[in-house]
């Protein structure tokens, strides 16, 4: 986690960094000036909006604290350093990192996640009736796109956006954001099925292997593993699962990228933090 952001106490006394952190940091603007970055910068835009209040509202802290951000060197606009307190910029047009992680500038962009019940068809409408994303999320102004789809059955994680620039990048298989998913299957494991499933398998539409998988708990009869993989092919570890010899009874999502579930309850949607939004930006190259 970025060290300028504690989700529990924004802004309070968690939220400021360490002395090692600020260490840290300061070595980091250090290199960053060596290296042409970190000249005074030409980020001020008449009529724009100051620094501070954008990164209060990208929920870095108070205004007071994100004042201290900037005179403490540690952000930038555009790849320069700013610290001056008066600086104002266009959130429209130019980026914002904190302690290099860049941040959403965009009051009107949306971010959130939810916990995605069994039963639950990932599209904002379903012309048989079916439960459906927009079930969650059909009362904000927004379009939001969900990023990915699980299929009816699958629970857990998916992310809705409005923002389409990231939206497609998480999902082009060029950036290859890893996955990782529970499943409680039938049968005991055989002793080579971790290995022939990071090995790869060759399935009708190609081949595929997972990146990594573990057994996690095993009863008589049915096992619980927990596998991670970057493709985003249509049911892809019901159909590596059922390949060896173990259909899935039941399978959770819990992980997309930097972004995790944790204790979110099913059927809960959740706004993402600043830091997740800097992290799935970072994943991309944004």
């Amino acid at each position: 986690m970025s060290p300028y952001r504690d989700p529990r106490a924004p802004g309070g006394r968690n939220n400021r960094p360490t002395r090692k952190q600020r260490s840290s940091t300061a070595s980091k603007s250090s290199q960053r000036s060596q290296s042409g970055a970190g000249e005074k910068s030409d980020a001020h835009v008449s009529g724009g909006v100051r620094l501070q209040k954008i990164l209060a509202e990208a929920g870095l802290g108070s205004r007071r604290a994100c004042e201290q951000l900037i005179l403490e060197g540690r952000v930038e606009v555009d790849g320069s350093l700013v610290t001056e307190l008066g600086t104002r910029i266009d959130p429209e047009t130019q980026s914002v990192y904190v302690d290099t992680m860049r941040i959403s500038t965009q009051t009107q962009k949306v971010y959130l996640v939810l916990n995605k019940p069994a039963g639950v068809v990932s599209t904002m409408s379903d012309p048989d009736g079916r439960r459906c994303l927009a079930d969650y999320v059909g009362n904000r102004v927004e379009r939001l796109f969900h990023v990915g789809r699980l299929d009816t059955e699958t629970e857990g994680l998916i992310l809705l956006t409005n923002d389409g620039e990231l939206s497609n990048r998480l999902a082009h298989p060029r950036y290859e954001i890893p996955k990782t998913y529970l499943a409680q299957v039938k049968g005991q494991l055989a002793k080579d099925v971790s290995s022939r499933l990071k090995a790869g398998l060759d399935l009708e539409d190609g081949f595929v292997k997972v990146d990594d998988f573990k057994l996690v708990d095993s009863t008589p009869g049915k096992s619980v593993v927990e596998l991670t993989l970057h493709s985003g092919r249509n049911r892809i570890v019901r159909r590596l699962l059922k390949e060896v010899g173990n259909p899935v009874e039941r399978l959770v999502r819990i992980k997309f990228g930097p972004i995790t579930l944790d204790e979110q309850k099913q059927g809960k949607i959740r706004p993402l933090r600043s830091d997740e939004i800097g992290e799935l930006f970072e994943a991309v190259g944004l």
